[in-house]
This record gives structure tokens, C-alpha cells and sequence, in this order.
């Protein structure tokens, strides 16, 4: 015979001999039918053991009074067995999808089976969604819904049928037995509910944690059935806690580690099966650990015993530096300690319940975080801090956590400078209305306090406080209660921080070069977390730059490419042959996610395989939009950084990049029209560039791959003076003009520079020397001069006569009429010693520009290009005697394209990456 566990929460027991008054109160109802239903002289397995009222002793007479005295001899004799202690306990927690189904609990009993520690305590909880059908009974009986019956068949027939495909035997008929009766039992408890349409948080608390009971029985079972001993504990008669208020409760140790010593001197075993989730107060009413205590029991009992470790068993491989739901690169950790991982749970990350930690903290029993779907991963060590980790700047930062739905409650006035009890009453009125402050922030000047509440509790912080300072608002004293809705927190934790300098300014730049706004910062003295309060919109994409910059590349990029023609398509093809070495080497990402041409696009959230684009643009395409493809890129939240890349010579998309920019996303292009384009809508966008943290780049609109526009700037930034810019900038003209030498005609060597691909399809474009007044008028815009492109003087190359031809082939047809008139020029300036070269030039000093065929002596740089090189003349303050020359390639798509890599690069550096 077993001793008197746990004392009914129950009225006197009176109570039993009466039946249910109409009058009686909900909560005597409930009472009276609990105390009718439940069969006092059975064996109560998994119910409450009531103690033997006065009434039912007298019903039964001396014959119980006897057992009843039989049993206390008894059990004075068991507690001489001794529980030991120390390393040769190990503990395991697995929680309810582990224990999920029939296979997955017999999964569980082959774990337990091949520990091989000498002692072995197993914390269950109940089978996946179980609780949550209980708790739906417990709610469903006190809004009086008939359907609760139902649910309570649907719980029955869950655990019915587990047992039935689990066990077999004797083993099958006693848990069978036992489940019918725990479920009448359960039956007569919801009705009394029903009627009294109320549940106590006991009975509640009672109902709810069946679940645990039923599945530790099953393991146990399943364990038996192997031939091993195993005994389960219903830890109801062992863990004693107390309530601490706002919903939890405090573990009573002392009194715990006694009822252990008592229930083990009863059952001793080396593999006991305990129930998780649920315990008892000291006055024996059933009670829980509250939601997720499972983990809570485990690191309670295994401190009750000093486990050598408690190993948490889940679905996942261990603790990820960030949610994998909202990071997808989130690393698993190897380690963590004590404080980290404490750091963590409060802030929401899905590790532990809040509190596991505490228990096992004080005796060193280090917590593992192992997955059951996947025996081969070694989880997640939750420890003292380790000692022989590296101290850079990258690993002393662990993880992000976040929290959203939050709202920032601003208190500010001058009056509350230097005046003692202001914030302990801003606090108290938060306190009144039940609000959870998550993080404080207040300036050193004291002339203002912000704090971050649950966003559905700061309507009643904000009355609470505009009722408490009335008088301060009205005088003055206080100038505002502000609440800024649509809040979250990123709390950066790691315990190193404490000890690390720069730490800070890497989060805050990787937040900055993400183009995020922080709202409030917070940081305690110990430095375990660095928390700031941002938009709730800008939160993931603020979770993914710091976890990119700690734990990832120093730079991700994620790029969109529009114009996959031939630039577009030979810089798609630099990117394959070097994104693994970028990565490698300069720790740089590059992930094409978007690809479109004028017709078709191909979109990708993680990457394009860039072995096959152009199959993948033909194949797997979808028709062009450009709203949609930059929508794709805005609101991808794996990649923080964005930049588009605008490969063509569109007017229509340039017109576009001051809205890109407005979103936060980079660009790069070699496109001319933006830059060259009307004059307010230049300036315009490069006010915006100038004051984000958005990057334009547009190296290729002037020489190619040649750092033009970086050398101007350079000279500028460096306060050089510029006085003139002079170069040929086209390629296709200074191809022309080098071989334009001899006997060759004109007309010939353009269409020799035609067929090789130096011209555009109508040379005329070439010809008419607009793409050379838009590169002037670009230098001119660099340099300092606000001039439009109707202000730069072009001398046409194409005869006036020619003009208006329908197409290249008539124009070409045409041309050779006009060779007897460059033949002359030619020769007048062979004569002379000189070269025609067709120039563009920026006047800084006068502040004009021009574009004309000039001559040069042979002796002159300019005269002495070959092939389609460019070459431009720096003349300034500092390069007056003897300008300063840039000279190299400037055309084709191989040089052009690697010049918008270069940008690209360009961006990485800016953003992070190393130079």
C-alpha cells in the first residue's frame, strides 16, 4: 500500500455525502461533483490521491483506519533506501514531438536504451498538440460547449490507439485500464465545470496535465517490454513549487529533493520515466510549470540529483545564431554559456524555457541541445563559459534574437531632470495596468525615459500614464507621453562583448549600411546584449545585415541585373567565373537573384545558377515587369544589401534610380541618361546619394573600365582645382581616327569598325557625337558645373545630307560620296604634322563644354593612340605643366562590363568587405 501523496484542493469532505444544490455556487458545484465521482477506494494511478475524509472512514470503519495505519509503518520502512547522487545520473527531456507518435516514443525508449550511463532519469512530456487539447477541454466545459465531450473521446481515441500499436500484453491491458479511468475521472471533472460554467486554475492545471502522465506510462512500457527495469514518476509527488507571480513559479528544493528521497526509497530504478510540465504546491494542489515547463522540470530534477548533464532532445540540430525561419544562412552553435543562452530565451529566441537555465547554473550541469530526427549532429553545449574560444570580434558576438509587435513609450520634459522618484513612478503606472517593460532607455541628461511594452498593453500604459502626470503635463514640467507604435527588437548577445571593443560599431554599421533606423539602444554594464528598438518592418532585414556581417561574408550582396544583352550578359559571365573566389578570398557574396530583358525575366529568392541563366531566362521565364522585378529585390528579406545593376541605355529605366535609391537599394550602371539627362533630376538624385547610405556608381558612363569618374572625384575630394578636362571618350571615333591614315577612305574604315563590332547597329549613333557630349556633359556635372546637354556644342560627324536616312544600310550606301571631303581635311592635316581626333572638352575655368574634331601634332598624346583606346587629360591646379593622363581601353563589352564589376566591388568595400 502507497502513502497519502497529494490532498485533494477540495471543500471538506462533508461534501461527498451531499448532492448537487441548484443554489451552490460554481466553484461548490465542482467540488461537490468531483468529490461524488471519483471512487475513493481504488487505486488512483494518474488521479490525485485524496486522502480518506472523516466521512469515508466512518463508511468504511475500522478496516481502513487499519490499512490506513498498515501504510504508514510502510512507509517508514522505504525511506531507509538512499538516493544517490552525482555523475552517475544523466537526464533526458524529450518534448512533444519527439513523443509525437507511437514510432517516434519507441524511437525515445532506443535512445534511453543506449545511453550508457550508470543511472538514467527521463523527463516526457506529453505527445504533440495534446496539451493544446486540453487545455481546449478545460476551456470549451467553462463556456458550457457541449462539444468538450467530444474533444475528450478525440483525446481518448489519440492515446488509444498510440498504446495500441505501441504495446501488446499485460503491458497494453493495465495502461488501457488505467487511461479509461483517468478519462472518467476527467469526464465527471468537465462536467462539473460545464455546470458551474468556471474552472479554478488548480482544476484547470489539473485537467492539463494528463498529458504527461499517459506518455511517461507509455514509455515505460515500451521500455519494460525490452526486459529492462524502469519505474515512472508522476512528479506531482516530488516537485513542490511556489508561486512567484506574474504567471510562474519558484521551485521549492529542499522540500523537493525530500518527497525524492521518499518516492525513491518506494520505487528505486536505475531508468525512472518522469512526467514534465506538471508538480504540486506545498499544500499538495496539483499545479504546472507553465507553458513550454518541460525543460524547466528537466534542469530542476537533474539539479535534484547533480546529473552529470541534461540533454533536451527536440527537432532541431541544436541553438542557430538567428531564427532559421527568418535567416535561412543561420549557423548551428557549437556552445554557449550559461548567460547567453539566459539572454536568449528572454528574448525570444526558440532555445529554452526562460528559465531551465537557473537551475542547473548553480552546480555547472551543462545542458545539450540535441535533435532526434538527426542522432549524427552533436547539438548545442549550454555551459559554463568555455575557455578556449577565440576572442575576435566576429565570435564574441553569438546570436541575434528578436521580439516584434512591440510599442516604444516616450516620457520627456525638462522637469524631470535631476528630479528623484520620476521614473520609479513612470514604472509603477506600468506596473499598475500589468504591462511587461521589456527594455529601458534613458539619457544621461534625464530629460527623457523611453521603454518598450507589448503593443497590445500601451493603450493602458499610456492612460495609466497621462492619468499619473496630469498635473506635470498640464504645468509643463513634462512635455509629452509619446507611444510609437509598429516596434521591434534586435537584441545582439554574446559574452564576450563584455570584453571586445568594436563590437558596437560593427552592429551599428552593419545596421547603418542597411539603410536601418534605430529608434532607442539599450546596453546593461555587463554587455551579455546589446539591444536596439527599430521599425517592425525593417526587422528581419536588419536581423539578416548583423547576422550577415558576424556570421556570413563580411558582404552579401544581393544583385538584380536588367539589360542581359552584351554587357549585361559578359558581366553575368565575369560573376560565375569569380563568385567563389570573391567568397573565398575577400569573403564577398554575390547571389544574382534577378535577371531581366525586355521581354522576360527569371527571379530567384536565394540565387540563379549563373552556370545556366541564359537557359533559365528562355525557360523559366516570366513576362518583363519592372515594378515586379524591383519588388522582388526590395522585399527579399535573406539578403540585406540590394543593388541593381542597370545594363542598358533605357531613358525609362534610369528614370527610376532616385525611387530604387529612396528604397534602400544600391546602383551601378554604365548608363549615360540618369547622369546626363535634365539637370534638376541629377541634382536630385545625387542630394539623395549624398545624404543615405545608398550607394550610385556609374564608373562606366565615361570611360568604360577606366577610372575616370574615381580619379576625378580623387583630385576634387583631395581639393585639387580642376581647370579642363579634354579626352577622346569614344572608342568606336578613336578606332575610326587611328585608322583613318594613308590611302584608306573614310567611309571604309567605318564600315570596317561596323563589322567588328565597334559601332552601334546605326554608326550614326557614333557619328553624330551625342555619346560623347553626354560624357562631357557628365565631367562637367562631376566637376562642379551645372550645364545641360543643349549647352554643349557638337560638331556633328554625319553629313547634313545623310541625316535623314531611313536606315544604317542607305546610310552606309551613302556615305562613300562624302570621302573626298575627309580626304582633304586628312591631308591638310598630314601636312601640317598632325592627326585628326575628335575630342570633347570640359572648359572648367571658362564653365562650358564642347565637342569637335580638332588637330594634334604627332608629338601629342592624343595622337598616339592605336586600337579603340580612350585617353582623357587632367589639367589642374596641381597638373598644370604636365597634365594628368588616363589612357587604356575604352570599348567593347569585356572592359565596359568589368568596369561595372569593379562597382560592384566598389559597393562590397563600402558596405564591409575588405579592401
Amino acid at each position: 500500500m502507497r502513502s497519502l501523496a497529494v490532498a485533494s484542493p477540495l471543500p471538506p469532505a462533508a461534501a461527498v455525502r451531499r448532492r448537487p444544490r441548484a443554489s451552490a455556487s460554481g466553484r461548490e458545484v465542482i467540488s461537490q461533483c468531483w468529490k461524488c465521482e471519483i471512487n475513493q477506494d481504488q487505486p488512483l494511478g494518474n488521479s490525485l490521491r485524496i486522502g480518506h475524509s472523516q466521512g469515508s472512514l466512518q463508511r468504511h470503519g475500522s478496516r481502513n483506519l487499519l490499512a490506513a495505519a498498515a501504510a504508514i509503518s510502510i512507509e517508514q520502512a522505504e525511506v531507509s533506501t538512499y538516493l544517490p547522487k552525482g555523475d552517475m545520473w544523466s537526464v533526458h527531456k524529450f518534448g512533444g514531438t519527439c513523443m509525437g507518435t507511437p514510432q517516434r516514443i519507441q524511437n525515445v525508449a532506443d535512445i534511453v536504451l543506449g545511453d550508457s550511463s550508470e543511472r538514467k532519469l527521463i523527463i516526457v512530456s506529453a505527445m504533440s498538440k495534446v496539451t493544446d487539447m486540453m487545455f481546449n477541454l478545460v476551456h470549451k466545459a467553462q463556456s458550457r460547449d457541449n462539444s468538450y465531450v467530444t474533444a475528450l473521446d478525440e483525446v481518448f481515441n489519440k492515446h488509444m490507439a498510440a498504446a495500441k500499436e505501441l504495446l501488446d500484453g499485460e503491458d497494453l491491458a493495465r495502461f488501457l485500464a488505467q487511461l479509461h479511468s483517468d478519462i472518467s475521472n476527467l469526464r465527471a471533472m468537465l462536467r462539473a465545470i460545464f455546470i458551474a460554467g468556471h474552472a479554478t486554475e488548480s482544476f484547470s492545471d489539473f485537467v492539463v496535465g494528463h498529458g504527461e502522465l499517459w506518455s511517461a506510462q507509455m514509455l515505460s512500457y515500451a521500455i519494460k517490454k525490452s526486459g529492462v527495469p524502469c519505474s515512472w514518476m508522476d512528479t506531482r509527488e516530488v516537485l513542490v513549487v511556489k508561486p512567484s507571480g506574474s504567471n510562474q513559479v519558484d521551485p521549492d528544493y529542499l522540500e523537493s529533493e525530500k518527497r525524492l528521497q521518499k518516492w525513491f526509497s518506494r520505487q528505486p530504478a536505475e531508468i525512472i520515466i518522469a512526467t514534465g510540465f506538471i508538480a504540486s504546491t506545498a499544500e499538495n494542489i496539483p499545479t504546472t510549470l507553465k507553458r513550454d515547463g518541460s525543460d524547466f522540470s528537466a534542469s530542476i530534477i537533474g539539479s535534484l540529483v547533480r546529473a552529470c548533464q541534461v540533454t533536451i532532445w527536440t527537432d532541431v540540430d541544436g541553438v542557430f545564431s538567428a531564427d532559421p525561419r527568418k535567416v535561412s544562412e543561420a549557423v548551428i552553435l557549437s556552445t554557449l554559456s550559461y548567460q547567453e543562452a539566459w539572454e536568449m530565451s528572454y528574448f525570444g529566441a526558440n532555445v529554452l524555457h526562460p528559465r531551465t537555465i537557473i537551475p542547473v547554473m548553480k552546480d555547472n550541469i551543462p545542458i545539450v541541445i540535441r535533435n532526434m530526427f538527426n542522432l549524427s549532429a552533436p547539438g548545442t553545449t549550454i555551459c559554463k563559459q568555455p575557455a578556449n574560444e577565440n576572442a575576435d570580434l566576429d565570435a564574441c558576438v553569438k546570436s541575434f534574437a528578436t521580439i516584434d509587435k512591440l510599442a516604444l513609450v516616450n516620457v520627456e520634459g525638462t522637469g524631470m531632470a535631476g528630479v528623484p522618484g520620476t521614473a520609479s513612478a513612470i514604472f509603477s503606472a506600468a506596473k499598475d495596468v500589468g504591462a511587461n517593460v521589456i527594455m529601458i532607455s534613458q539619457a544621461s541628461s534625464e530629460h527623457s525615459v523611453c521603454f518598450a511594452v507589448p503593443e497590445k498593453e500601451v493603450a493602458a500604459v499610456s492612460t495609466a500614464l497621462h492619468v499619473r502626470f496630469r498635473e506635470a503635463l498640464a504645468a509643463g514640467r513634462l512635455s509629452k507621453v509619446e507611444v510609437i507604435r509598429g516596434c521591434s527588437i534586435l537584441a545582439a548577445v554574446g559574452l564576450r562583448m563584455a570584453s571586445t571593443p568594436g563590437v558596437s560599431a560593427i552592429l551599428f554599421d552593419a545596421l547603418a549600411k542597411a539603410n536601418i533606423n534605430v529608434r532607442a539602444i539599450a546596453q546593461g554594464c555587463s554587455e551579455y546584449n546589446i539591444t536596439v528598438v527599430l521599425k517592425q518592418e525593417d526587422c528581419v532585414r536588419a536581423l539578416r545585415a548583423v547576422h550577415s556581417r558576424f556570421f556570413l561574408s563580411k558582404t552579401t550582396l544581393a544583385v538584380g541585373i536588367i539589360g542581359p544583352g552584351l554587357i549585361g550578359g559578359t558581366l553575368l559571365d565575369q560573376l560565375k567565373d569569380q563568385a567563389a573566389v570573391l567568397k573565398e578570398n575577400m569573403n564577398i557574396d554575390l547571389r544574382v537573384i534577378g535577371i531581366s530583358g525586355s521581354r522576360t525575366m527569371h527571379l530567384s529568392d536565394i540565387g540563379v545558377d549563373l552556370n545556366q541563366w541564359k537557359e533559365l531566362l528562355r525557360k523559366e521565364a516570366e513576362p518583363a515587369d519592372l515594378d515586379s522585378f524591383v519588388r522582388h529585390l526590395s522585399e527579399n528579406h535573406v539578403f540585406p544589401n540590394k543593388v541593381l545593376v542597370d545594363c542598358t541605355a533605357d531613358t525609362y529605366v534610369a528614370c527610376h534610380y532616385y525611387d530604387w535609391l529612396k528604397k534602400g537599394i544600391h546602383v551601378i550602371t554604365p548608363n549615360k541618361k540618369a547622369n546626363s539627362g535634365p539637370l534638376d533630376r541629377y541634382l536630385k538624385l545625387r542630394t539623395l546619394q549624398r545624404a543615405s547610405y545608398t550607394h550610385y556608381f556609374y564608373e562606366a558612363t565615361v570611360g568604360a573600365g577606366l577610372p575616370i569618374i574615381s580619379t576625378l572625384r580623387g583630385l576634387l575630394e583631395t581639393g585639387d582645382k580642376i581647370l579642363r578636362i579634354e579626352g577622346i571618350f569614344s572608342g568606336t571615333l578613336s578606332y575610326i581616327f587611328n585608322n583613318f591614315e594613308g590611302t584608306r577612305t573614310f567611309s571604309n574604315v567605318v564600315a570596317e569598325a561596323k563589322e567588328a563590332g565597334y559601332t552601334e547597329p546605326d554608326p550614326r549613333d557614333d557619328l553624330s557625337g551625342t555619346d560623347v557630349a553626354r560624357k562631357v556633359i557628365i565631367l562637367a556635372r562631376e566637376s562642379g558645373l551645372r550645364l545641360e546637354l543643349s549647352d554643349i556644342p557638337v560638331k556633328s560627324l554625319v553629313p547634313e545630307a545623310l541625316r535623314s536616312c531611313s536606315s544604317a544600310d542607305e546610310f552606309m550606301q551613302k556615305l562613300p560620296s562624302f570621302d573626298q571631303d575627309w580626304d582633304r581635311q586628312r591631308d591638310e592635316a598630314e601636312a601640317a604634322g598632325e592627326v585628326l581626333r575628335y575630342v570633347g572638352v570640359v572648359d572648367v575655368a571658362n564653365r562650358k563644354g564642347r565637342v569637335e574634331l580638332q588637330r594634334y601634332k604627332r608629338d601629342h598624346p592624343f595622337a598616339q593612340l592605336s586600337g579603340s583606346d580612350n585617353i582623357i587629360a587632367f589639367t589642374t591646379s596641381r597638373y598644370k605643366e604636365q597634365p594628368l593622363i588616363v589612357r587604356g581601353p575604352g570599348a567593347g563589352a569585356e572592359v565596359t562590363a568589368g568596369g561595372v564589376f569593379c562597382d560592384i566591388l566598389r559597393l562590397a568595400s563600402y558596405l564591409g568587405a575588405p579592401s
